[in-house]
């Protein structure tokens, strides 16, 4: 019959097998690095546990009992499964979180990221994606955490926006500056393209109420289908991209501030575990408002 005493029984089942396979408790002991007595204790509390004798000790050295034999296959297991969960969690440990960004990062930008992971025992593998992408990436387990948009007031991160084109602009941008000009290649006037990232309603619709409020239609603000495409639509033309401003240095575009409205990117760590999101913020903050464009008047939360 079992008894419901406490019992460490992993440490019950090792110390078992070690002198079963030995029949020795003193050499039992000594291959776990105990004490004689520890080992006896342990086969003594795993027995009680059982509520039957492993090991008969009347000869001079220790025999398996019927029951002894009966579970000793058992205690293997358990052993076994115990190796298990601890490599298994060391593996966990040591093996790189997946954190999904925003794509178009710098590749230098990336590596610090990496980096501060590792100088804080906390090693992550950087994965760009879309913003639609990302959140699906953590809520299927893809990912360990993403970086996800949200509103600037809401943000642990705030990146400025501005515009870039081709042609460079002097001072700040004017909404009501973009219509057609004469020599413009195109006499349908500018239309200001806005990045995958930012296809979101705090950005989106107070450039579409501004366009309009400037007497342009809302239609001129485009959505690209990514960042080739959307320089490929700038070159050449009179259009400008919504970008900060390490994404037009990256992209070789001359950057101008605009007007108005004042808009802003807004990111925040999102983690299957809360416990993550905190440490990941922390930790990999400010590498990545660098590689997010963060400038001096863009907030990280510490």
């Amino acid at each position: 019959m079992r008894h419901d005493v406490p019992v460490d029984v992993s440490s019950a089942c090792r110390a078992f097998v070690s002198v079963a396979d030995r029949r020795s408790f003193t050499r039992g002991a000594a291959v776990l690095g105990v004490s004689q007595p520890v080992v006896s204790r342990r086969v003594a509390a795993l027995e009680r546990h059982l509520g039957g004798v492993l090991l008969d000790r009347t000869g001079r050295t220790p025999s398996l009992t019927v029951l002894g034999r009966r579970v000793l296959p058992a205690a293997r297991r358990v052993l076994d499964a115990t190796d298990d969960l601890a490599a298994e969690a060391e593996e966990s440990r040591l093996s790189a979180m997946g954190v999904a960004v925003p794509t178009g990062c710098d590749a230098r930008d990336v590596a610090a990221i990496e980096l501060a992971g590792l100088d804080a025992d906390l090693p992550v593998l950087v994965q760009e994606a879309g913003p639609r992408r990302r959140p699906e990436m953590v809520a299927r387990g893809l990912v360990g955490a993403a970086v996800l948009p949200c509103a600037p007031d809401a943000a642990s991160w705030r990146v400025r926006l501005g515009v870039a084109g081709a042609v460079p602009r002097t001072g700040r941008v004017h909404l009501d500056q973009l219509g057609p000009r004469r020599g413009s290649p195109s006499a349908r006037g500018t239309r200001v393209w806005l990045l995958p990232e930012d296809d979101v309603p705090h950005v989106r619709d107070p450039l579409a109420t501004a366009m309009e409020g400037a007497g342009m239609p809302a239609q001129r603000v485009r959505v690209a289908g990514s960042i080739p495409s959307a320089l490929a639509s700038v070159l050449g033309s009179d259009d400008l991209v919504v970008v900060s401003q390490a994404e037009a240095r990256r992209l070789d575009l001359p950057w101008a501030a605009l007007a108005a409205p004042s808009l802003e990117r807004g990111f925040v760590m999102s983690a299957l575990v809360a416990t993550d999101t905190v440490r990941l913020t922390r930790v990999l903050g400010p590498a990545l408002a660098h590689a997010l464009g963060v400038t001096s008047d863009g907030g990280v939360d510490r």
